[in-house]
């Protein structure tokens, strides 16, 4: 903490661990829209956002709770799972790609990228939709944990009906 007269503060962001700001320069300097993905307590959140001067354009998102209200996710099942992170990106892109856009960078903002996490199931959501980002294949989680085998049998069979109720809603 600054306490000198002569001591600079940090950005109030920064200080708080919220922002990373020499990361999202770098992402903001490549021009592309970007995929950001986060996971809070009780969702996922998946948004395509665009940077303006006058602060950032959201073109498209999805939560947990537009995977249950818009495509027939169960209630009783987790908004922040693997297969629901995956559904979750699944749907911003196929929402994106409808919008115009085909094309984006990942931000995962401050979270671990430890290779088959949460936010990962989301970028194998938004590839398999159609979106290109640049990815490398050993952080994607194996197909077992994003049709949620690993869970139970009811949460397979949810994750492939919500999965061709996002396909029926942008053909």
């Amino acid at each position: 903490m600054a306490y000198g007269k002569s001591q600079r503060l940090r950005m109030k962001r920064r200080r708080n661990g919220q922002t990373d700001y020499r990361r999202r320069m770098k992402l903001l300097r490549g021009g592309a829209p970007r995929a950001v993905v986060r996971v809070s307590n009780t969702q996922v959140t998946c948004q395509l956002v665009e940077f303006g001067t006058d602060g950032d354009r959201i073109l498209s998102s999805v939560t947990g709770k537009t995977l249950v209200d818009l495509y027939s996710w169960p209630t009783d099942k987790s908004r922040k799972t693997v297969p629901a992170c995956y559904l979750a990106g699944y749907a911003m892109a196929k929402a994106a790609t409808s919008s115009g856009y085909d094309e984006a960078v990942l931000d995962i903002g401050l979270a671990a990228s430890s290779p088959g996490s949460r936010v990962f199931s989301a970028l194998k959501g938004m590839v398999d939709a159609g979106l290109s980002i640049p990815h490398g294949d050993s952080v994607l989680p194996d197909d077992e944990r994003i049709s949620g085998m690993h869970i139970d049998d009811s949460t397979a069979s949810a994750v492939e009906a919500t999965k061709k109720a996002i396909e029926g809603a942008y053909k």
